[in-house]
């Protein structure tokens, strides 16, 4: 029996910050703003922007909120390209051994030594969610997207399990543009 196809998420260039670098860049005490709720719970994006600055340019991204423990930039390779970064492939929370770059602010700039990363493709299940689709934390699958003359099977896809999540994959606007999104996928192992 076929499982319901997931749904596949555009996810744009933006920055993750810590609370330090917020205040570094928007103020003292400044705390970040909700403009949109996303699809993963207790996730936003923020009305703050910021603009990141690598060796052959830069480019203005959203924040997305809350804080994290550590400030973590994620670009399409087209868009690290463009800044002269060399931005590795990482599933989100893998910034050792990556690039840095400078993030400027309405209240100042900050440069970090690590951070920049290209999200490795990947889909967030519940725990019921996993057991339907049977797939485990960490697994590597694959995802097949039909689509109106565009369609393709993405490999190397990271399962991510847990509770605090909602049912949806994830990939960068290069992924997207290739895929012809927006667009819904089926898991082949």
């Amino acid at each position: 029996m076929e499982k319901k196809k997931i749904l596949v998420e555009t996810s744009a260039r933006h920055a993750h910050l810590t609370q330090e670098h917020v205040e570094a860049l928007f103020g003292e005490g400044y705390q970040l703003t909700v403009r949109k709720m996303l699809s993963q719970p207790n996730q936003f994006a923020s009305n703050e922007k910021i603009t990141v600055v690598g060796p052959r340019g830069e480019t203005k991204m959203s924040v997305l909120g809350p804080t994290r423990k550590d400030t973590q930039i994620e670009l399409s390779l087209t868009d690290a390209r463009g800044l002269g970064i060399k931005a590795l492939v990482r599933e989100s929370g893998d910034i050792e051994g990556t690039e840095g770059c400078t993030i400027v602010g309405p209240n100042g700039s900050i440069n970090i030594d690590k951070g920049v990363i290209a999200a490795k493709r990947h889909i967030h299940f519940t725990e019921e969610d996993a057991k339907y689709y049977d797939v485990k934390n960490g697994e590597i699958v694959s995802v097949k997207v039909e689509t109106d003359g565009r369609s393709l099977t993405f490999s190397d896809v990271v399962c991510r399990v847990s509770d605090s999540f909602a049912l949806a994959m994830h990939i960068d606007t290069d992924e997207s543009n290739a895929a012809g999104g927006p667009i819904e996928g089926t898991i082949i192992k």
